[in-house]
């Protein structure tokens, strides 16, 4: 298959004009060829779109691969299993005791009655009971507590979404890694083409007896020094290649090619969308109900009890002898114990909260001096990208005057060659600019989440 795109990059919006340029050449097999054209489209399209990659498909694989997205489907069971434990509180409770005691007296009748005796129980006694207890108020703890499971629970949400969210701007780093580097690898391709060239006008002078074979030997190094370092940009491209496929899950070829992202004008800078910001809401939510749950234990506790034993003595407590009974009745209990630590457990929640405000404050702070320095870097960057075609118009010049000197024998080809390489780091710089933009774009709209 012969594809004609007139060294234009492809859109996927221009799929439909771009298939229409397709040349078939030899398609001998029967099967294949005896799919309608239309199928045929719609697999190129496909393999196609499997060679581009843009940066917010390899975020979104990346958060969808990284190994820690697991924890969200965890952090859901915990709050359900606590929260379905809390719930239990309004259930029936059971225990089951049992005692074995000797105490040095018994109850005994205060008075002697002459022809009468009367039993008493034995020094030695034996109960084993079975209660039933069921909560009628618990002065809110049980809600108290949901409150307070629901709100950990939120703050570990908050925590995992700041993590998964640092994953963005790894991500962010290798894809502007592997876009410098194709554009280098760009530049050093002119570069070996004029090298070529050179090398061939070299011969042709040594030919007319303008230059020396040393000349010749000094393009020489200079050819075999740009292969070197195209060897370098691309060996350090298949290692930035190998790690942005282990963070997407994605299998990506020497062939897969990154999209550039558009350079935004408009970015917002007032706002910021950091996760780091919703989990410092949650942590102040939580101390909320922590101190929400300081009250409900001055509150009294009510409930039903039912408690059915077998022991020796009974409820009779004058028959010697193993009976079963059972009691019940309405149970009230108040305890004023947490009255005493109440005023310092309000003070660390205070101080608590205090440490979360602060930590806000810092985390603002320097997120508005990166955005400051971002955006500077961002205006400098479009300044400096404003003379860069100028720069390059004037090396070719240099260049080309440089060649021409040399062809006049006025110049050395070390010279020339150093006119060469000046025109070939003159547009490197522009690449790398144009790249540094974009990074520096991208690099806001993480630092504000925007």
């Amino acid at each position: 298959i012969g594809i004609e795109y007139n060294k234009k990059p492809l859109l996927e919006s221009d799929l439909a004009k771009f298939v229409t340029k397709i040349h078939v050449r030899g398609f001998r097999n029967e099967k294949l060829s005896a799919f309608p054209w239309e199928n045929g489209e719609l697999w190129l399209a496909s393999m196609l779109a499997h060679a581009q990659l843009t940066l917010e498909e390899c975020q979104r694989r990346a958060q969808d691969n990284y190994p820690l997205v697991r924890q969200y489907g965890l952090i859901e069971k915990a709050r359900g299993y606590d929260l379905s434990n809390a719930g239990k509180g309004y259930l029936p409770q059971f225990s089951l005791s049992g005692k074995a005691t000797y105490q040095s007296d018994i109850t005994r009748l205060p008075v002697e009655i002459p022809n009468l005796d009367i039993k008493t129980a034995s020094k030695d006694q034996y109960q084993v009971m079975l209660e039933v207890q069921q909560t009628l108020w618990d002065g809110g703890d049980i809600r108290s507590r949901k409150r307070l499971t629901r709100a950990a629970s939120e703050v570990e949400l908050e925590k995992q979404h700041v993590d998964m969210y640092a994953l963005t701007d790894r991500v962010n780093q290798l894809f502007f890694g592997i876009l410098l580097l194709d554009e280098q690898l760009k530049q050093n391709s002119l570069l070996q083409e004029d090298l070529g060239r050179t090398h061939k006008q070299v011969a042709d002078y040594i030919a007319n007896g303008i230059a020396t074979l040393s000349d010749l030997d000094a393009v020489s190094v200079e050819q075999l020094n740009t292969r070197q370092h195209r060897v370098e940009l691309e060996t350090t491209r298949r290692a930035y290649l190998s790690m942005l496929a282990a963070f997407t899950g994605k299998d990506l070829s020497s062939e897969t090619v990154l999209l550039k992202p558009a350079a935004e004008e408009n970015i917002d800078r007032q706002m910021n969308n950091r996760p780091e910001l919703r989990w410092y809401d949650a942590q102040g939510e939580q101390l909320r109900q922590q101190e929400a749950a300081l009250n409900t234990r001055l509150m009294p506790r009510f409930g039903l009890f039912v408690q059915g034993a077998y022991g020796n003595p009974g409820l009779n407590m004058l028959k010697d002898e193993f009976n079963a009974y059972y009691m019940a009745g309405v149970r009230m209990s108040w305890n004023f114990g947490s009255l005493y630590t109440l005023k310092n457990d309000r003070r660390r929640i205070d101080n608590t909260r205090q440490q979360i405000e602060t930590g806000r404050d810092v985390f603002l702070f320097n997120i508005r001096l990166q955005a400051t320095q971002q955006d500077a870097g961002i205006v400098s960057m479009r300044r400096q990208m404003a003379d860069d075609d100028e720069i390059i118009r004037l090396r070719g010049n240099i260049r080309r005057a440089a060649e021409a000197k040399v062809q006049n024998g006025t110049m050395t080809v070390t010279d020339m060659l150093r006119e060469i390489t000046n025109e070939s780091m003159a547009r490197q710089t522009k690449a790398l600019h144009e790249v540094q933009l974009l990074m520096n774009i991208w690099q806001l709209k993480y630092t504000l989440n925007n």
